[in-house]
């Protein structure tokens, strides 16, 4: 079996990150300012939210409860307490 050779051939004038800020971008234009993030980026968005009613679950939420105006979901196993 003969050994291929592997080329690697820059496919376009932009470099990467480039590419990654007019994404980037284009996200931002298209669903809002905070729809899209990048990960370890000092920027915190403060968020309104709605208490639980448990001060311990406010806590380990991390907001001071559920975010309003988003979905949340609530899952774990039968006769865990979802619904009390």
């Amino acid at each position: 079996m003969a050994g291929s050779t592997l080329k690697v051939i820059d496919g376009g004038g932009m470099d990467k990150n480039k590419a990654l800020e007019a994404a980037l971008g284009q996200i931002e234009r298209n669903f809002g300012k905070g729809s899209i993030m990048k990960l370890g980026s000092d920027s915190v968005q403060q968020v309104e939210s709605i208490s639980t009613g448990s001060l311990g679950l406010d806590i380990a939420l991390g907001i001071g409860g559920l975010p309003r105006g988003r979905i949340v979901e609530v899952f774990g196993p039968e006769s865990s307490g979802k619904t009390t």
